[in-house]
């Protein structure tokens, strides 16, 4: 069943939603994405057996469907959008789940950098364009030898024409402030996009030419970083976000930005889209109540009640002993008042938000256009 929605909120996003509806269509065959657990479908869960327990999943999916959500993630919207399925993740092979509309490689915990022994994910951006290139090997091997499975597995030309889509780096810099001062943090940046230039390059030597790459949203409005950052009310901002983190957040943003801009001029038969998350998400936050939020920055899915309802050692769904008493972290009463899930995701709510405010287009550079590869001409 869908969520019980406020009435301002279902106002909200039918109006922002049914004209991109009828206006905006995307031909693209297939979808390839790269990934944290922002896009992740699967990944984590199926790569290292990593619980995942009611109530995740409640709101669309009924159960944990390998997302940590509620219900659906910005990709799952942006697939709907583009009239395609929802991606199977390429490490979750029960039920033998079709890849003929794409693939998705994006496993929560991922960073840009190379996974260490400490990484909550060993599947970093490297490794995830690494399974690509197997993924897109195998394909073309197993349609060359037989039609039988043709119907799960993407057309060799759909490599070519598909939409690559990035959203990753968010772990690099929130995992980096547990053990670097900001400054040193600063230095690692340049480091953390080379990385991800190599793969970028890598991909398209592989003939992708249709990039869409996702900035990092605000880390420091993230509730899992103001409780363990965000202590002392000096080092937050007005919206009660952690000062640093958001600045090293736009930082990276803007290196991010210059390198797609760098890529757009190297690749002239490529497609090269910089997508401003951060601001849509920022804008969110600090005018929740006009979109039909309650709490901005509160978990739905916690322990600990009001104010932020999160604690580190309490996963969402999972119970612990916690200074000699069993606590368990569960759900709010509903969802859709709030922007965090679990102090670290966002609600499907808030999902839906975003991914509206990706289609308008005015988000991204560059914005979309008619001319662009995948959308039609406007109707009005």
């Amino acid at each position: 069943m869908p969520p019980i929605t406020s009435a301002l909120q279902i106002l909200t996003l039918f109006s922002i939603c049914l004209p991109l509806a009828n206006s905006i269509g995307f031909n693209y065959p297939a979808v390839f994405n790269f990934g944290d657990s922002n896009s992740d479908t699967g990944g984590l869960v199926a790569g290292v057996a990593e619980p995942l327990n009611p109530p995740h999943g409640q709101i669309y999916f009924q159960n944990p469907s390998g997302r940590f959500c509620d219900g659906r993630l910005i990709i799952d919207f942006l697939m709907d959008a583009m009239d395609l399925p929802f991606l199977n993740s390429y490490l979750d092979s029960i039920g033998a789940p079709s890849f003929r509309k794409g693939c998705n490689f994006a496993a929560a915990g991922s960073t840009i950098l190379r996974a260490t022994a400490s990484s909550v994910s060993p599947f970093s951006f490297a490794i995830q364009v690494a399974q690509f290139l197997r993924f897109k090997a195998r394909v073309l091997e197993l349609q060359a030898k037989t039609k039988k499975i043709r119907k799960y597995l993407p057309e060799e030309d759909y490599f070519e024409k598909g939409l690559y889509m990035f959203d990753i780096g968010q772990n690099d810099l929130a995992g980096a402030f547990y053990s670097k001062s900001y400054d040193q943090i600063l230095v690692l940046i340049p480091t953390i996009l080379s990385e991800f230039e190599t793969g970028i390059q890598e991909l398209y030597h592989q003939g992708a030419r249709n990039f869409w790459i996702h900035n990092t949203g605000p880390l420091g409005c993230l509730t899992q970083n103001i409780a363990k950052f965000g202590t002392d009310p000096s080092k937050l901002d007005e919206l009660g976000c952690v000062s640093l983190h958001n600045q090293a957040s736009k930082l990276l943003n803007l290196q991010l930005h210059a390198l797609c801009k760098k890529l757009q001029g190297q690749y002239l038969d490529a497609n090269v889209t910089y997508v401003d998350i951060f601001t849509i998400k920022s804008n969110l936050i600090a005018n929740y109540s006009r979109y039909g939020f309650e709490h901005p920055i509160m978990a739905c899915c916690g322990h600990g009640g009001p104010p932020l309802n999160y604690n580190s050692r309490v996963a969402c769904g999972r119970t612990k002993v916690v200074n000699g008493s069993v606590v368990t972290a569960k759900g709010c009463k509903d969802s859709t008042e709030y922007v965090s899930w679990d102090g670290i995701h966002y609600t499907e709510a808030a999902n839906q938000y975003v991914s509206s405010q990706i289609l308008t287009g005015k988000y991204s550079d560059p914005p979309f256009s008619d001319n662009m590869p995948f959308l039609l001409k406007l109707k009005f």
